[in-house]
């Protein structure tokens, strides 16, 4: 079993900062791929930036720019820096870690959630 635990989110103005922070934990287990998605109300979950064990990001275009993953494999956890927020980025911000076991199954785990609301 992997717990996922976030920190971060908040409250800010139009143009600001904030950071979201995403950590796995558990035994028996190796980290593939951590993201952040995010989802409206009524909406679907959307991803925003992922990270790969290897290293490598993508991001949604509407973030391009303005949006950084990273990520520290060693300690199974990822930071979203977001920058020159919008009001369209006002969401429940979520983390998600896709994992393998040591018998070589995968499996997707969520965090709880964050809020992110950008006043304008």
């Amino acid at each position: 079993q992997v717990q996922v635990v976030e920190s971060g989110g908040g409250l800010v103005r139009a143009g600001g900062s904030l950071r979201l922070s995403c950590a796995a934990s558990g035994n028996g287990f190796s980290v593939d791929t951590m993201g952040w998605y995010r989802q409206a109300p009524g909406k679907e979950r959307e991803l925003v930036a992922g990270f790969t064990s290897g290293g490598r990001t993508n991001y949604a275009d509407s973030v391009k720019g303005r949006f950084t993953i990273s990520g520290d494999n060693a300690k199974n956890t990822v930071i979203l820096q977001m920058d020159s927020l919008e009001p369209e980025d006002t969401d429940v911000y979520y983390c998600k870690v896709v994992a393998k076991s040591r018998a070589g199954f995968t499996f997707q785990y969520w965090g709880q959630g964050t809020q992110v609301t950008v006043a304008s």
